[in-house]
């Protein structure tokens, strides 16, 4: 069996790669990185190094020869750079003839109000289209991703947010990595999307866990989505990077993270790392 993962340098790939190396051997293990020169502790492991390149559809037909089950990683970018760039890499994925496809998508994609959501719509359909048996991974949010405002609270500032009573499934990436290895490795699932969500939470609820983590009270500011945006450049976020994060609050607020499901505990065999648990774990790599 020859596992590949695409974006095995980032944050999620990472530990992702690092899970199934846990369970089966470097020499069934390859990664498809931009920057192969990037890899080089994977490489030192017996991991099979291959350049795949988002951007140069050539390199990656090539890179995904002899695999039998991938998983693509979502990129980074705007939307329309990330459909075409899941469009190269779905065609590349036919063309070598990959035997099964997961993909690394949000929460309820298909009818999801997230400003993030269309290139998952695309990228689904994409994989769909192949024919190729595949799992949809509609990851909801990963904790990681409130680490600036967590490091914001332990300088002493109040937690800001434009988000309301909008609910997020948060949970640590190394939840998603084992959710996403346990996916690749197995054939067993009677299922083809996968919600995974942890207990949902609001910005309030995460709040009060972080004070009582930290042994103290957090201040909770809500704000409009224009005095988030100031305090956003206040605390020094590109101009450009601003919508983005202003789109975050109110996908949030719209309920487009509100997803119940036990599809995580079911690819896991186990509950989602409890939040607090999770905050402990953050806190501790700060």
């Amino acid at each position: 069996m020859k596992y590949l993962i695409t974006g095995a340098t980032g944050k999620l790939g990472s530990k992702i790669v690092n899970t199934l190396l846990e369970a089966v051997p470097a020499s069934e293990v390859a990664v498809s990185v931009r920057n192969p020169e990037k890899a080089t502790l994977l490489k030192e492991k017996g991991v099979d190094v291959r350049h795949g390149d988002f951007d140069k559809p050539e390199t990656l037909e090539t890179a995904f020869k002899g695999v039998e089950r991938l998983l693509i990683i979502s990129a980074d970018g705007d939307n329309d750079t990330r459909i075409r760039q899941h469009a190269s890499v779905v065609e590349a994925a036919e063309a070598a003839g990959v035997k099964f496809i997961a993909y690394t998508s949000l929460a309820d994609a298909t009818n999801s109000q997230n400003l993030m959501a269309p290139p998952h719509v695309e990228t689904e359909g994409a994989i769909e289209r192949t024919g190729i048996p595949h799992a949809f991974l509609r990851n909801n949010w990963y904790l990681e991703n409130e680490l600036g405002s967590i490091q914001g609270v332990l300088a002493g500032a109040p937690w800001v947010t434009a988000a309301r009573d909008g609910k997020v499934g948060w949970a640590l990436q190394q939840d998603y990595a084992e959710a996403a290895a346990n996916v690749l490795m197995a054939d067993d699932f009677e299922q083809d999307v996968f919600e995974l969500s942890g207990p949902l939470h609001t910005q309030a609820e995460l709040v009060k866990a972080l004070g009582e983590v930290l042994g103290r009270e957090v201040e909770l500011q809500e704000v409009s989505a224009d005095a988030y945006a100031n305090v956003m450049r206040g605390a020094g976020v590109p101009e450009e990077v601003i919508p983005l994060v202003v789109g975050i609050q109110e996908s949030i607020r719209n309920g487009s993270l509100e997803v119940e499901s036990n599809d995580f505990e079911l690819l896991l065999g186990r509950p989602v790392t409890p939040l607090k648990d999770a905050l402990k774990q953050l806190i501790e790599t700060l």
